[in-house]
């Protein structure tokens, strides 16, 4: 059985809320598997869904450019927050969103585009690495556009312009006028900050996550002694309703927590006289999915200082 760490055990209590005793017996009950033991505990009713992939794990910054009908996002991780704060890894953000924004969201062809210095992205990422000082990576781009209408950015926890830890693009395709569309569009993409979305529309979402939630729902259903018709109803209406709040279309709208995304498009389309539709959206956020390595800061320092972290170091005269 794996080592269960009060760092595993504080990890998973940060993702799921439960509580500590709770969460130790999680890991114990699933041999230290993190991913598990949240559903361990959710099918205890001691966690809710959790959604694990909004948890940062990694610093850096996201990049976010808009020009008309396109838009583009970029996410750039760096080892510490300080270097999102440091000139040149901004600029370096910002200059490579501007070329997704031309070119398109493949990491493997972005590398190789020039930046304004005529040096290729690849090639200008790993000197910053050199001068710097500390690893850096391009992690995703995506490049959204329509044929009409707009696209439209927006920038959580802004650190400098279109520069912070979550950034959203939302395309809607219109003959709407371009103050309709950026209203709307700025409105839709802070509830996709907000809400976090995990696909447009509900037959987008992750089959393999629909099967996990099923049965995570079966076996809580399961345990209520209800009869076998019974716990297949409560099952599909688990899913239904995972469905509606993970698909941005069926979500409520933050903003007045009644009203579907997909009737607040519908109603800005009519009072503008025309259409409007809302046809993908991009949200990035700072780390998700990464998982952090942990450190022993004390460790850290013995290491450096070459003193052995369980002895102390001889007094000076």
């Amino acid at each position: 059985m794996a080592d269960i760490t009060a760092a595993m055990v504080k990890d998973l209590r940060e993702k799921s809320g439960a509580g500590m005793m709770d969460c130790k017996k999680a890991l114990n009950e699933t041999g230290g598997d993190m991913d598990a033991a949240l559903d361990w505990l959710r099918t205890k009713g001691l966690a809710a869904a959790a959604k694990k992939s909004s948890r940062t794990a990694a610093e850096g910054l996201v990049g976010i450019a808009v020009s008309g009908t396109k838009g583009a996002a970029v996410e750039v991780n760096s080892e510490t927050d300080f270097v999102a704060k440091n000139d040149q890894f901004q600029q370096f953000v910002r200059e490579v969103t501007q070329i997704a924004l031309a070119t398109g969201g493949d990491i493997d062809a972005l590398k190789a585009e020039a930046m304004p210095s005529g040096t290729t992205v690849e090639d200008v990422l790993t000197k910053n690495i050199a001068t710097i000082g500390e690893n850096q990576s391009l992690r995703r781009a995506k490049r959204l556009e329509v044929s009409k209408g707009a696209v439209v950015g927006y920038v959580h926890n802004q650190q400098a312009p279109g520069l912070g830890k979550i950034g959203v693009l939302v395309a809607l395709e219109s003959e709407a006028s371009d103050e309709v569309l950026q209203g709307l569009g700025k409105q839709l993409a802070m509830h996709v900050a907000a809400a976090f979305p995990k696909a447009l529309n509900e037959e987008d979402l992750d089959e393999a996550e629909i099967e996990r939630e099923r049965a995570i729902a079966a076996e809580k259903a399961g345990e209520s002694g209800k009869p076998a018709d019974i716990i297949a109803k409560m099952v599909e209406g688990s899913i239904a309703k995972y469905r509606k709040e993970h698909a941005l279309v069926s979500q409520l709208f933050v903003m007045d927590g009644k009203t579907k995304i997909s009737d607040v498009v519908a109603k800005a389309g009519k009072d503008a006289g025309t259409s409007i539709v809302l046809k993908d959206y991009v949200r990035f956020q700072l780390g998700e999915g990464i998982e952090k390595e942990a450190s022993d800061f004390a460790a850290e320092v013995a290491a450096a200082s070459g003193v052995p972290q369980n002895k102390q170091p001889e007094p000076t005269a």
